[in-house]
């Protein structure tokens, strides 16, 4: 039976553990801390083949594991990929899907919102950074008996695993660049996923290239007040 979805188990709570107690002034200090970390994240197309532990590599996963999710059900799998053959494998039908996109598939609108972001059809990312971790979205669970049963929310969920994944690789001084080809079911085959789980995104993450640079664009952040209201 699924850990996380067991039929007729009653609520049973349990004391909040791991309470973090700070005053005003240290919660302060945190939160501006964290934000002038993160605010120094990049995305880059231009990485280094320097290896990356796989214990790193780990650690970042077991912190992805602990978002919140729809009924706690976790409905994601995150397949981490270092083998140079099954990278360049991915490259190869990456790039084919690419050259579809740019061909003509995709809207002059949609070229034009890309345009300044520099992107074109080879993707060198793929087969040089020393981790692509694939990213899948359980649409629905299977039990150790061939049941199915419902997920909830799996986008949004796996978007938040998504996001703790980013953010743990950022801070243990990694790079990150999300690609989305498309469409992506060719990595379900590379990858041995089963159906019941849709690729959300490669992300492909490593040590930045000596040379590598970022879309002048990509500083360009929106002001807090264009993005938030405070009621």
């Amino acid at each position: 039976m699924s850990r996380v979805f067991t039929p007729g188990v009653p609520f049973e709570p349990v004391p909040f553990p791991d309470r973090q107690t700070m005053d005003d002034r240290e919660i302060k200090e945190r939160s501006e801390i964290f934000y002038q970390n993160i605010r120094k994240r990049h995305s880059t197309r231009e990485f280094s083949d320097r290896p990356v532990d796989k214990c790193v590599i780990e650690n970042c996963l077991r912190s992805a594991g602990t978002a919140p999710s729809g009924a706690n059900h976790q409905p994601w799998h995150f397949c981490a990929v270092s083998d140079a053959g099954i990278k360049a494998e991915i490259q190869t039908a990456a790039e084919e899907e690419e050259r579809a996109f740019y061909g003509g598939k995709a809207a002059k609108e949609w070229l034009d919102a890309l345009a300044p972001l520099g992107t074109d059809t080879a993707k060198p990312f793929l087969s040089v950074a020393p981790w692509l971790i694939v990213i899948f979205a359980e649409r629905y669970g299977r039990l150790e008996n061939g049941q199915t049963y419902k997920n909830y929310y799996v986008n949004e969920s796996v978007g938040i695993a998504t996001g703790f994944l980013i953010n743990a690789l950022h801070s243990s001084g990694l790079a990150t660049l999300t690609h989305t080809p498309n469409p992506m079911k060719f990595l379900n085959r590379v990858c041995g996923r089963p159906d019941n789980e849709k690729p959300f995104l490669i992300l492909v993450t490593g040590h930045p290239a000596d040379d590598a640079v970022i879309p002048k664009k990509s500083q360009v952040k929106k002001n807090l007040n264009e993005f938030t209201s405070f009621l």
